[in-house]
């Protein structure tokens, strides 16, 4: 019969008694075992001998699916659960099963009632009492470990060696249908439910799903009408952080991207790929009644409501409808007296502001949009984009009952006619 050491404390037992003397400092308090680079103490060598890794680097224990190395083998054999999908840890009241036995312990909270960790001086919880740990050098004013690089300081070192991926360029998780790397787990995850479809955050009011919840947070701001961000020069504000920073760029002028074929910057990468579809004559949103295709999919969407009949804008003076919001704030000149843009050399008006611009080309003889094929000028971009069709011999508009083929669509339309004998004129 094998022989046993038990700890005469707790009543574990060993199979050596080394191991049981090794044990039994830990409940006198003793911390005989000391790091020479950091000067941490610890009560066993084995403890020692792993956190010493954390100065060499050394990752000895390697994963043989993904190659992903770890300074412990314990660490090494929770990971391989994201493999296997094991999950052995059982919860004895509901019989829902973990992966960790850390998630388990938090689950049990649920039925015990138990109250997380928290801070006696701000009384913020915590999921574990490490973390609480971590939190209080907030308050000690405890020195925490920073990036040598770019010098920013994080509340304990494993948020520091997820920073360095900054740095490095590390992407160690990779996915195993498109082969798309991230430098962090969790993206990898958020990322995977592209091909999956799973959408598991929904909105309780209109049904939309959404991969991430923050991104349901965000969305949940159109039913609430909240506008947390305030522009500090105009006092404008705005649903989305993104929205403001745009905005800001209309008082410093700031327009960071620019069109590689004309030149023309924007202030949003956005704009710029929108814009860009002028010269390559893209048009990926397609209308599912009529067919009608659009650069832009806010074009689609207001182009649909001719289908719906929604008509979402309001005017709260008259309460007319709209089907979009310029044609509102054009209506709405009518309650204000608001004068539309109009020329100074002709007094003709416009809608637009940017139609009254191009407009003023007429006046000043001005054809900024330039082929470089042949140098033919344009006062409209679009009239170039038409024109380029020459060279390149598109003919994107194709009639739908002869197979007949244009490069601009109002050719289309009236070759149309042939087929229905509309005659307009």
């Amino acid at each position: 019969m094998e022989c046993t050491y038990r700890c005469d404390v707790c009543n574990r037992t060993f199979i050596e008694r080394s191991k049981l003397k090794e044990h039994q400092i830990v409940h006198t308090g003793k911390r005989p075992y000391c790091c020479d680079i950091c000067i941490k103490t610890f009560s066993r060598r084995s403890t020692l001998i792993v956190h010493q890794r954390v100065h060499t680097g050394e990752r000895p224990y390697c994963c043989d699916i993904c190659n992903k190395t770890f300074s412990r083998r314990s660490t090494l054999i929770d990971h391989q659960r994201v493999h296997t999908g094991e999950r052995p840890y059982c919860c004895d009241v509901c019989n829902k099963t973990f992966a960790f036995t850390s998630s388990l312990k938090l689950h049990q909270r649920v039925h015990t009632g138990e109250l997380p960790p928290h801070c006696d001086v701000c009384n913020k919880s915590f999921s574990c009492r490490t973390s609480l740990k971590v939190h209080q050098r907030v308050h000690t004013g405890e020195l925490t470990p920073h990036c040598n690089v770019c010098k920013k300081t994080f509340i304990d070192r494993s948020s520091l060696k997820l920073h360095q991926r900054v740095h490095t360029g590390e992407r160690p998780y990779r996915c195993d249908v498109c082969n798309k790397s991230f430098s962090y787990m969790h993206h990898l995850k958020i990322h995977q439910r592209v091909h999956t479809g799973e959408r598991p955050y929904g909105c309780d009011v209109c049904n939309k799903a959404f991969i991430k919840k923050e991104v349901l947070k965000i969305h949940l701001r159109i039913h609430t009408g909240e506008h947390p961000y305030r522009c500090d020069v105009c006092n404008k504000t705005f649903s989305y952080m993104r929205h403001l920073k745009i905005h800001q760029r209309v008082h410093t002028g700031e327009r960071p991207y620019g069109c590689d074929k004309c030149n023309k910057t924007f202030s949003d990468r956005g704009y710029l790929k929108i814009h860009q579809r002028v010269h390559s004559g893209e048009r990926p949103y397609g209308c599912d009644k009529c067919n009608k295709t659009f650069s832009d999919r806010g074009h689609l969407k207001v182009h649909q409501r001719v289908h719906t009949r929604e008509r979402p804008y309001r005017c709260d003076v008259c309460n007319e409808t709209f089907s979009d919001r310029y044609s509102l704030d054009v209506h709405q000149r009518l309650h204000t007296s608001e004068l539309p843009p109009h020329c100074d050399v002709c007094n003709k008006t416009f809608s637009r502001r940017c139609s009254l611009k191009i407009h003023q080309h007429i006046h000043t003889g001005e054809r900024p949009h330039r082929c470089d094929m042949c140098n033919k000028t344009f006062i409209v971009r679009g009239k170039l984009a038409v024109h380029q069709r020459v060279h390149t011999g598109e003919r994107p508009y194709g009639c739908d009952k002869c197979n007949k083929t244009f490069s601009d669509r109002g050719y289309l339309k009236v070759h149309q006619r042939v087929h229905t004998g509309e005659r307009p004129h």
